[in-house]
């Protein structure tokens, strides 16, 4: 592997955790939001969806070596709807209550979604640690041919 795939690898989990985290702040945002811009019903909370893609160009793919088979960066497919079911709550004076007096509101943890934002930080920041990294690498390297 040389030193630009390695980059290659960082900036794509870089990007990855970086749409990760703007979608856990638009759970966030929306934790009590009971009707959509649309008219439609309450916010649904939203899921990214990660896959494993190849990091190589066409020529670089035809000239790599044995140990670089295996390399692969990380690519958003898209966000997804979450599935779970609205939380009711009983607020008989909210506009959108139903008949019964009850208000569905989007069923956000906000544990769960700040953990997953600390997961998502502390990814993000190895992957940057590890740009830094090569990045002295490159440094030294020219040192050497000094």
């Amino acid at each position: 592997m040389d030193l630009f795939t390695a980059m290659d690898i960082g900036s794509s989990g870089m990007s990855a955790q970086r749409t990760l985290m703007n979608t856990i702040s638009m759970n966030l945002a929306n934790i009590r939001t009971t009707r959509t811009v649309n008219g439609g019903g309450p916010y649904v909370r939203k899921s990214v969806m990660l896959e494993s893609t190849p990091i190589d160009s066409p020529f670089s793919e035809a000239m790599k070596t044995a140990q670089d088979r295996e390399l692969a960066g990380v690519k958003v497919t898209g966000l997804v709807n979450d599935n779970r079911p609205f939380r009711m709550q009983y607020e008989p004076g909210h506009p959108d209550a139903n008949a019964e007096g009850y208000v569905a509101y989007p069923d956000i943890n906000v544990v769960e979604e700040m953990a997953n934002m600390i997961t998502a930080m502390r990814s993000y920041e190895s992957s940057s640690a590890s740009i830094g990294t090569v990045k002295t690498m490159f440094s030294k390297a020219l040192e050497i041919g000094r």
